[in-house]
């Protein structure tokens, strides 16, 4: 392992040094440079002959797969050893080595003392980076970096500012790059106009990127007072995040730090390394723009209104009893049904009424629904009978409810999203009703 001087941490911008090492990871899945401070450096040259011992604890646990999964990532890659055991956790050549024990006792504390003080941070993390991407998978990921970037420096941390504030500035500087790389995530209203005919060919793209839905219990799992639930909830709607994806990257950040995390400008400012009258100034565009794409806040309906929950309970049988009128009945006139990632969709009452009963509510007991809730609205995760009589995963319905109806629907027809929703890929019942 090669120890150099280098310019610091790219992450977060602390002093340091640089440990270059080459050695493939099973976990990580290849060669790293690490960036880490000078004490840590020093650290790693007095470890390096006595090489590394058992994986130590690991910086934030969580039950879900995904994130254990990439918890080992993390560790493979802020852990270097000596030659014969490059990355604690990989499979590769040479025995593991040992830590001293004083010295594995004090990283241990280290890392209890990191999951103390971010672990409670990650719902809100996720809820930060899904706003700013559009998308769950990329959120996980990019939370994922946050945390990795912040093990990394946490011995340089200072404490000048809060730890939340320390964490949100890494994952905006995570976000803002990943932005860089790739287009906006959009809804299919945003590509191109409705349709008005009912019997129009649904148009395909499965190339798009499309906008993805939040499952709710990502972000609220840790929330118990009402109101922290109910804010949460208006941070991610989806009309919401989908309005941010036409704003620049820097424009989403302006928008989220200041309305939604309330940020004062000059700290919104010293982040993005701009004026405090340049971000007023683009918070008043962005803002703009937001309003045209948006509903008033007054119209929206919380999902777990008693009223409310009748309309839900009506939306689904008339579903799963392929009764179109009946659903047409709870619809506004200006409801907007859309599909992703089918780029045809459908906007007022006729067109969406009668889309849905002659191409999609074609039998009685073709459908059952689950409810859920993502980005703070009322959601039905749809299973579809084959023709073996099973069950299976086939669309996430989103439903806007306001005072006078249902608004919109969007039904993300990808049953991949039914993981992240915790949900299986067949229903629990298993075969059809007789």
């Amino acid at each position: 392992m090669a120890v150099r001087e280098g310019p610091g941490c790219l992450g977060c911008g602390d002093a340091g040094t640089t440990l270059e090492q080459d050695a493939s990871c099973g976990d990580c899945g290849g060669a790293e440079r690490f960036h880490v401070s000078h004490t840590t450096a020093a650290r790693y040259r007095q470890a390096g002959a006595a090489g590394m011992a058992d994986r130590p604890s690991r910086p934030h646990a969580s039950p879900s797969r995904t994130q254990a999964r990439t918890e080992r990532q993390i560790m493979c890659r802020a852990w270097v050893g000596g030659d014969s055991a490059p990355v604690v956790g990989s499979i590769g050549r040479g025995p593991a080595r040992r830590w001293p024990a004083d010295e594995l006792e004090r990283l241990m504390t280290v890392s209890e003392d990191f999951t103390g003080l971010t672990s409670r941070f990650r719902g809100e993390l996720l809820a930060h980076c899904y706003r700013m991407v559009g998308s769950v998978d990329e959120a996980e990921d990019l939370v994922q970096e946050t945390f990795l970037r912040a093990w990394r420096s946490y011995e340089g941390f200072e404490g000048r500012s809060s730890v939340r504030t320390w964490l949100y500035r890494i994952a905006t500087n995570v976000c803002l790059t990943a932005i860089e790389r790739r287009g906006r995530r959009p809804l299919p209203s945003g590509l191109g106009g409705p349709t008005g005919d009912p019997e129009a060919p649904l148009e395909v793209a499965s190339e798009v990127p499309w906008l993805q839905p939040l499952p709710d219990a990502l972000v609220t799992a840790d929330l118990e007072d009402p109101a922290a639930v109910t804010a949460s909830r208006a941070g991610v709607r989806l009309a919401f995040v989908a309005a941010l994806q036409y704003l620049s990257a820097r424009q989403r950040a302006m928008l989220i730090m200041r309305d939604v995390l309330e940020w004062p400008a000059a700290d919104v400012a010293e982040l993005l390394g701009t004026t405090t009258t340049a971000i007023n100034s683009g918070l008043r565009r962005a803002r703009t723009q937001l309003a045209r794409v948006m509903p008033a806040e007054d119209e929206l309906a919380e999902p777990d209104d008693a009223v409310q929950r009748a309309v839900l309970e009506r939306f689904a049988a008339a579903i799963e009893h392929a009764d179109a009128r009946a659903m047409a009945e709870l619809l506004r006139a200006d409801v907007v049904l859309e599909m992703p990632p089918f780029l045809t969709w459908f906007a007022g009452r006729d067109a969406v009424a009668g889309f849905v009963g002659s191409q999609l509510l074609t039998a009685p007991g073709a459908d059952r629904l689950v409810p859920v809730t993502a980005n703070g609205q009322a959601a039905f995760a749809v299973y579809r009978r084959d023709e073996r009589g099973v069950y299976r995963a086939h669309a996430l319905q989103v439903l806007t409810l306001t005072a006078t109806g249902i608004a919109r629907i969007v039904a993300f027809a990808d049953p991949g999203r039914f993981t992240s929703f915790g949900l299986p890929p067949e229903h629990p019942a298993g075969q059809a009703r007789t």
